[in-house]
């Protein structure tokens, strides 16, 4: 009897572990207004009861139920800032574990620096004044705001994402010393980009802050140099800083290390063996890995989907973590 008990229990474990492996994913797609510019592209995930099915997502496809009900109440909310020249859906299965998880996920393209519109890269005081809108939409004007917990709110970025989310949490770059650092490194991604969009100083700069964000995840962060020894001081917050051991575009030690050693709280630092700067990056569709392979050709033995899984794993355990 004992025997069939245990296997009956060890079945009930094992259907309810895969009714959560499979746990469907909602998703939605639409526009914010933004009162100093165009409309801001969004997309959405979330936890949902409705059956998905494979739709289209820019160059990629995901098994999705588009605008389906959100499912559970009391939800963390964790925003995304995407890199330089992405967009929304450059972490598409980040956002997929995350809501798999229980989590929404809100992420946006930059207007001024996403692969739509590549205008004005280095207004980069734009990108968390940009991410502050799609906090404060989905915590007011969304639909379903009233599933999220508000005082559960994350950020993941990436690259110059990174840099968005750290600012969010209360960071302030100084513009000033881009000149020093790319008169030193003047074939750094960087520089490249503000020699051929030229940083506006004639101004003063406002960063955007906000007290809402809980918890970040930077990845390879852009412009790590530019905080300093005390522009993180505020970011009391918990950190998980990501670093690609072979990153060719923001090479260490001038970003993810200076923000590691500038941060006032010892983040979760993970260094990934072999990988570069676009390993952060979701494992490309074979459309997107023939249209930009700059972007999606790892180092020879480096299995960007198997380290996505762990990345995806360890980024929703540290926001359970921090968000509770």
């Amino acid at each position: 009897m004992r025997n069939i008990i245990a296997q009956v229990f060890a079945a009930f474990i094992a259907a309810a572990a895969a009714s959560h492996a499979h746990a469907a994913v909602g998703f939605q797609h639409f526009s914010i207004n933004d009162p100093q510019g165009p409309p801001l592209e969004v997309g959405v995930w979330y936890p949902t009861d409705a059956a998905p099915k494979l739709e289209a997502i820019e160059a990629d496809q995901q098994m999705v139920a588009r605008d389906a009900v959100v499912e559970g109440a009391r939800l963390p909310l964790v925003v995304i800032s995407h890199g330089h020249g992405g967009s929304y859906a450059g972490h598409l299965d980040t956002a997929t574990a995350l809501a798999n998880a229980g989590f929404i996920v809100a992420a946006l393209s930059h207007n001024g620096d996403s692969w739509r519109d590549p205008s004005n890269p280095t207004a980069i005081w734009e990108r968390p004044r940009q991410l502050k809108l799609l906090t404060d939409y989905m915590l007011g004007a969304w639909r379903d705001h009233g599933r999220i917990d508000a005082t559960r709110v994350g950020a993941f970025g990436f690259s110059a994402g990174g840099m968005t989310v750290l600012t969010e949490a209360g960071g302030d770059p100084d513009l000033q010393t881009f000149a020093d650092h790319c008169k030193a490194h003047p074939a750094f991604e960087d520089c490249q980009i503000v020699k051929q969009h030229p940083l506006s100083l004639d101004t003063d700069v406002v960063w955007t802050h906000d007290s809402r964000i809980k918890a970040v995840v930077s990845a390879a962060p852009a412009v790590g140099f530019a905080f300093g020894s005390k522009g993180l001081a505020a970011v009391r917050q918990p950190v998980q800083l990501w670093r690609a051991e072979d990153d060719q575009v923001l090479p260490h030690p001038y970003y993810a290390e200076a923000v590691r050693s500038a941060l006032p709280m010892p983040p979760e630092t993970h260094v990934v063996a072999n990988a570069g700067h676009y390993d952060f990056l979701k494992p490309c569709s074979a459309e997107l890995a023939t249209r930009v392979p700059a972007i999606c050709t790892s180092k020879p033995g480096f299995n960007r989907a198997a380290f996505h899984e762990r990345f995806d794993r360890d980024i929703v355990a540290f926001f359970k973590r921090t968000l509770g």
